[in-house]
């Protein structure tokens, strides 16, 4: 078993903390979900350090322990070969791009959906006002098609959750660590080499992301997981190029 390193045990200590936090409304007064979700940037709850908090949130226990063992058993590894500050550095530069990626897919989304509207007669600042007031008018439902008019819907209310952006970098990096690593999937019993593992595990969500046909359950931010894993590439990529001799990796 892989002992659990500093960094490691006290993000997941925190999440512990902040999920029972929102979970039972432990700070009086104060809705946490609507503070630390990050919400779509026209929503009137957003606010700019949700980039950062929404990673701290998770959506029920079973979805904060999978994270949380991801974390440990994936992220002890690199930590102990990076150190503590550029393990950090990568954790959060791959939860803060998720969620921009994630926030730049929710806009497409939703712009598909006012130009529609606006092509009706109803024009952006009328759809924004009525969204704004947490309601939508029922006439859009017969002018938007079904899954158009889901995803805009989708976009605009549903906030998001979860270190799963942030914890898909670290796959990847682990899979281009320790490319021979075997790895199984509770459904496929089988061990599977991480260099093979973890991008299946990615096409996987590509796929739900772009079918809306989601293997693993409803309510899962799919382009959140696939822009950690793409920001985790592209810095373990960078760093490969720059930082990489002989010898092995460099801290």
């Amino acid at each position: 078993m892989e002992r659990i390193t500093q960094i490691i045990k006290h993000l997941i200590i925190i999440n512990v903390i902040v999920f029972f936090i929102a979970e039972y409304n432990l700070i009086p007064n104060i809705n946490l979900t609507e503070n630390a979700a990050i919400y779509f940037f026209e929503n009137p709850n957003f606010k700019w350090w949700q980039y950062v908090t929404y990673m701290f949130m998770h959506g029920g226990l079973m979805h904060l322990f999978f994270n949380m063992y991801a974390l440990w058993a994936f992220g002890s590894p690199l930590e102990k070969i990076w150190g503590q500050q550029k393990f950090l550095f990568f954790y959060f530069s791959c939860g803060v791009g998720s969620a921009l990626i994630h926030s730049g897919v929710n806009y497409y989304y939703f712009q598909e959906g006012l130009q529609t509207l606006a092509d009706n007669g109803f024009t952006p600042e009328m759809v924004k006002s009525v969204l704004a007031e947490g309601k939508y008018n029922t006439a859009w439902e017969h002018i938007i098609p079904k899954s158009t008019f889901n995803d805009m819907m989708s976009s605009y209310f549903t906030p998001a959750v979860g270190a799963s952006g942030a914890i898909y970098g670290i796959l990847v990096a682990f899979g281009m660590m320790f490319p021979d690593a075997k790895l199984m999937m509770i459904f496929i019993p089988y061990p599977i080499k991480a260099k093979y593992f973890i991008p299946i595990l990615v096409g996987i969500d590509l796929f739900s992301g772009v079918t809306g046909f989601s293997i693993f359950g409803g309510n899962i931010a799919h382009f959140a997981h696939v822009g950690g894993a793409l920001i985790g590439f592209l810095m373990m990529w960078y760093w490969k190029k720059n930082s990489f001799d002989a010898n092995g990796w460099k801290r």
